[in-house]
């Protein structure tokens, strides 16, 4: 019988070989070096092959009712199906996109239709000023709130500093943690965290598309604060270098930790800035750096609240185009009308798409299921509360099934 740390040393070094036929899978490595493969890349059969019999060894391994055992055995039989799940689509076997879901995240996201996001449009279409097309209005409208190049590096950085000193307020993380920010472009994302370990990421920002003032908190806290890099540096002190658990020690992107990750990195931003404090810190600190007359702030965050229950259109149309069920042009003018996305934003969104896969039901429902969960577990109208309930999510992470089945 195989123990624990031996299945999980074999699901790292899965998961690099993995890495070799695909260089978005793995995210992240803070493992040892010589754990990575030295010989030849593994042949995608054999690599199957593989994963099938840690598969099989993970299931025989035992049933624990509770405890740390249980909790590393279930994480580990989920990620590995994952695994098995992504190789037979590196060999150009796909899933359905609801089956996908299920078999890389864990998770059966909720279903939105047309005509859910048709009374969101209407409530928009009050709200948004001037006539005619409302995405055209829109595009129109936030120009008012686009944040310069020349300006970005210093808006970004007051974000980064206040989220930083919110988070670690409540959250003790190394001392030694730091991260470094790049302005790119020609990207399918609008940011990224590079998690390069020893408590060290590099945030990138792509400049292909203009970075909205609102935008702003959004990707300091997501990327950084509370977000990706505290998430990363937590797993890699508390479970990876305290505890040894090193399945912890990779990060595969199409995996169920990704639902938690990009859901936390969301949520933390709700963590980190309360709705009235956000709106507060940004009229009074971001938008005069920015350039941007204060007065403006109410109608947009407004418009901003109505837009976020926009946030499962990537869903249905990521569903419709994987499945088949409508082409490219189709999926762009969906985006174009439910996700009010320029035309050259939603060519870039369904790149991301066709990249990503399923991916993206990550970020909506990863957000949806860590408030739920949290809010099942402690008092989230308390500050102080939510933030040790958060924490401890973060040191200690679940797949989606096992933060349903808390």
């Amino acid at each position: 019988m195989k123990t624990i740390d031996q299945i999980a040393e074999r699901y790292v070094k899965l998961s690099l070989k993995i890495g070799q036929h695909s260089e978005h899978y793995v995210d992240a490595y803070y493992g040892p070096q010589h754990w990575r493969p030295q010989a030849e890349t593994t042949a995608l059969p054999q690599l199957k092959n593989e994963a099938l019999m840690l598969l099989a060894n993970a299931r025989q391994f035992g049933t624990f009712s509770c405890g740390e055992k249980h909790h590393r055995m279930t994480f580990l039989r989920a990620h590995i199906k994952a695994s098995v799940t992504y190789i037979n689509q590196l060999q150009g076997n796909y899933l359905d996109f609801n089956s996908e879901c299920k078999a890389l995240y864990d998770v059966q996201p909720p279903k939105f239709d047309e005509s859910h996001f048709d009374e969101v449009l209407a409530t928009l279409d009050e709200l948004v000023p001037g006539t005619g097309d409302l995405n055209q209005r829109l595009d129109t409208y936030r120009q008012e709130f686009k944040v310069s190049k020349d300006k970005l590096d210093t808006v970004f950085g007051a974000a980064i500093n206040e989220a930083r000193a919110r988070t670690l307020a409540f959250i003790d993380i190394p001392e030694d943690e730091n991260f470094n920010v790049e302005l790119v472009n020609n990207q399918v994302w609008s940011a990224y965290n590079w998690y390069k370990g020893n408590s060290y990421s590099l945030i990138q920002l792509n400049t292909d598309h203009p970075i909205f003032i609102d935008r702003v908190i959004d990707l300091a806290a997501h990327e950084g604060y509370p977000g990706h890099h505290v998430f990363n540096a937590l797993i890699e002190k508390h479970l990876v270098n305290d505890k040894g658990w090193m399945e912890y020690a990779v990060y595969n992107l199409f995996s169920p930790l990704s639902l938690l990750a990009e859901g936390s990195a969301n949520y933390g931003i709700e963590v980190a800035f309360p709705w009235h404090e956000r709106m507060e810190f940004e009229r009074e600190t971001l938008f005069p750096l920015a350039g941007i007359p204060s007065h403006k702030a109410e109608l947009y965050y407004q418009i901003q609240l109505v837009l976020h229950q926009l946030s499962y259109v990537d869903n249905m149309v990521a569903q419709r185009y994987l499945d088949g069920e409508i082409d490219k042009t189709q999926a762009v003018v969906l985006l174009m009308k439910y996700a009010l996305s320029t035309e050259q934003r939603s060519h870039q969104r369904l790149r991301f798409i066709e990249q990503n896969r399923a991916y993206v039901i990550t970020y909506n429902y990863g957000q949806d299921l860590v408030k739920e969960f949290l809010s099942s577990k402690i008092d989230n109208k308390n500050p102080a509360e939510l933030w040790r309930g958060f924490s401890e999510l973060l040191s200690r992470p679940r797949t989606g099934s096992m933060m349903q089945a808390a």
